[in-house]
């Protein structure tokens, strides 16, 4: 589909690439990874042809299109979320405000085909018209958009939604090559979760830049690493490259060390016998067949190893932190009622559960950035919260450089050990002496960590802090965390991360916690779900909450049953739980029914509109159209409540 070969190039003295090859084949799906500044951003560059190799060339099959969704800068005009979303010709959003207008003035009993003009409505059906609108908004319900989103500017929402709003375009046009550049930067756990089942079944070649270890290992079937200004394929997942990389590089080694014994022992009798006439002729032999040898490159070891220790916090009390009787709501919606959470020195918390569920809001109310309707926040003794969020970056100083700003720490620390972690956070060289006025907001985000890295608080409060990191950074952060002796509480969409850190999980779903004492696998075994996504979205029963506890607590102290009574109790139970077996057996068999009636009314309406006599019918046409759409936004109801309710019939089975 895509062939890459003999590329070349360069940037002043820096060699990006010299003589790479690459070849994409359809339903490739592909990592590219490579350490900061190795090309990946311009190889993608050199494929849409923004910009052109030294030497080489690229060759692609006739016909095939091409979908990139940058790291950043996605821009939006005066578009709603779902006009962005169908954008996929230049006419498209146009028609879509003709016929939406038309259809606003005229009543639905008065709808007339041939009062819209014929090349309006026909243009709009070929490019698939009501039906590629149904199914941009089931994209952007997977990408986390409420309903109430899609008529919304999207100029009026953050630049992350808007960045989901322009993956969500692409995902609907269906590129052949899609090429993503850290598609998972800007998105919850939630909407990652989906976006990874969403691509397993992408129809095109996937090719992605990204620092999510999780999301490449469920993703992609190859990696494709930049090193030494080559293109190195390896098959299977992240895991798998690194497996293979390692053992690359120690046949790569042996063989560098063979051959330079063996040029060690040539040289050795060149050296003694090229002075001596009878020998002459041969150690001149031995030097032409060292100069015959094809070198073996010695492998260079570019990754960074941390080995130093982080400031540590002074030590606090056993309770860091508890809320009790938290009431929080924002109008007439109702985040908290009477909610209970406590944390306790050394605990790693991660918080997840559905968007919207009211995590960050957890956060902010254990930092005492958003302060309760009602109930009270107590910190524990000698404990000091700090909380790390994109807005942290307001707390840095414009004027000072990268260097003075990580300097300012009331921490005792050597130049060269702040040098070292700002190095580990990307700011190397001649990047510490730039003003923090001119970085960018994740070089703003990176400088935050840094900070606060060098003077951590003993409760640290911390919502999605690998945004804008490189694997390499992750680790660094990964390692400080480790050390940590303090409490820490979380919001991550990286599961290698949450993977790492936590050692107790907190799932917050409708006002409710749920606590699960142990790490991110004990969760999800916990919760018996069919999927990750649809653990976050369960009601997280198999947990532990602090209602729970009581009731286990007054349980306890009743004085046991006798035998006959505790059958009886037994098969009420039995009973009990055949009756709700059977319950929800016809719950899913209703939906299943229901989405194939669904189904069959789709295949029906479909075949209305391919047929020309539908249009000879006055207002048909746009009739069948509606119910298409009606059909199609019911079918991506039921799809993922049939999941739901299959679900929690597995579990009781």
């Amino acid at each position: 589909m895509l062939t890459l070969s003999g590329i070349s190039k360069a940037y002043g003295g820096q060699v990006l690439f010299a003589e790479a090859a690459l070849q994409v084949n359809r339903q490739d799906r592909i990592g590219l990874v490579g350490p900061n500044g190795a090309g990946k951003t311009t190889l993608f560059s050199i494929i849409l042809g923004t910009e052109s190799p030294d030497d080489g060339k690229m060759s692609r099959e006739r016909g095939v299109t091409l979908g990139y969704l940058p790291q950043e800068t996605a821009v939006a005009g005066d578009e709603t979320v779902i006009e962005l979303a169908t954008s996929i010709a230049p006419d498209f959003v146009k028609l879509r405000r003709i016929i939406k207008a038309w259809e606003a003035d005229h009543p639905v009993e008065a709808l007339h085909a041939e009062e819209i003009h014929d090349n309006v409505h026909d243009r709009f059906n070929q490019l698939g018209g009501y039906r590629l609108e149904a199914k941009a908004k089931q994209i952007l319900a997977g990408l986390s958009f409420r309903e109430s989103d899609f008529e919304r500017p999207a100029r009026e929402m953050s630049g992350g939604w808007v960045m989901r709003a322009h993956l969500a375009r692409l995902l609907v046009q269906e590129p052949d090559l899609l090429m993503l550049d850290e598609p998972t930067n800007h998105l919850d756990l939630e909407a990652l979760l989906w976006l990874q089942d969403y691509l397993q079944n992408y129809p095109g070649a996937i090719v992605v830049i990204s620092h999510d270890r999780e999301f490449l290992n469920r993703l992609v079937g190859s990696i494709v690493e930049i090193r030494q200004s080559k293109l190195i394929r390896y098959r299977g997942n992240y895991d798998d490259y690194l497996e293979q990389r390692e053992a690359h590089k120690e046949q790569l080694l042996a063989a560098f060390k063979n051959q330079e014994r063996e040029i060690g022992r040539l040289m050795e009798f060149v050296n003694r016998f090229r002075a001596k006439n009878t020998k002459a002729t041969q150690a001149q032999a031995k030097l032409k067949q060292i100069d015959r040898m094809e070198k073996v490159e010695a492998p260079v070891n570019d990754e960074r190893k941390i080995d130093f220790k982080f400031p540590q916090p002074h030590r606090g009390g056993q309770k860091a932190v508890t809320l009790e009787n938290i009431h929080q709501a924002y109008g007439d919606n109702v985040v908290y009622r009477g909610m209970d959470f406590k944390a306790e020195r050394g605990q790693r918390i991660v918080l997840v559960g559905p968007n919207g569920a009211g995590k960050s809001t957890l956060l902010k109310i254990l930092a005492g950035v958003v302060v309760p309707q009602s109930g009270t926040r107590t910190l524990g003794h000698n404990v000091k919260a700090g909380y790390y969020s994109q807005n942290r970056v307001e707390m840095l100083n414009p004027a000072h450089t990268v260097f003075e700003e990580a300097l300012n720490t009331p921490q005792r620390v050597t130049e060269q050990f702040i040098r070292t972690l700002l190095g580990c956070f990307l700011f190397q060289g001649d990047d510490v002496f730039k003003k923090v006025s001119v970085l960018s907001g994740g070089e703003k985000s990176r400088l935050a960590l840094v900070k606060l890295l060098l003077d951590p608080p003993n409760l640290l409060l911390m919502d999605e802090p690998t945004t804008h990191l490189d694997m390499a950074s992750i680790d660094a952060l990964a390692y400080a965390l480790d050390q940590f002796q303090g409490t820490l509480i979380f919001i991550s969409h990286d599961v290698y991360f949450i993977r790492a850190l936590a050692n107790h999980v907190v799932h917050v779903n409708a006002g409710q916690l749920t606590h699960y004492p142990g790490g991110y696998q004990y969760y999800l075994d916990k919760t018996k779900a069919l999927s990750e996504r649809a653990a976050l979205t369960s009601t997280g029963r198999d947990g532990v909450s602090p209602s729970q506890n009581k009731k286990s607590g007054a349980a306890a102290s009743r004085p046991s049953l006798d035998r006959k009574d505790q059958k009886r109790l037994e098969a009420e139970q039995r009973q009990a739980r055949s009756g709700q077996r059977k319950a929800q057996q016809q719950r899913v068999h209703q939906l299943e029914k229901e989405i194939q009636q669904i189904e069959t009314q789709l295949t029906g309406l479909t075949a209305e509109l391919e047929n020309p006599a539908t249009y000879e019918k006055p207002g048909r046409a746009a009739q069948v159209n509606r119910e298409l759409v009606h059909a199609q936004e019911r079918l991506a109801q039921l799809n993922p409540e049939w999941e739901a309710e299959a679900g929690k019939l597995s579990a009781m089975n």
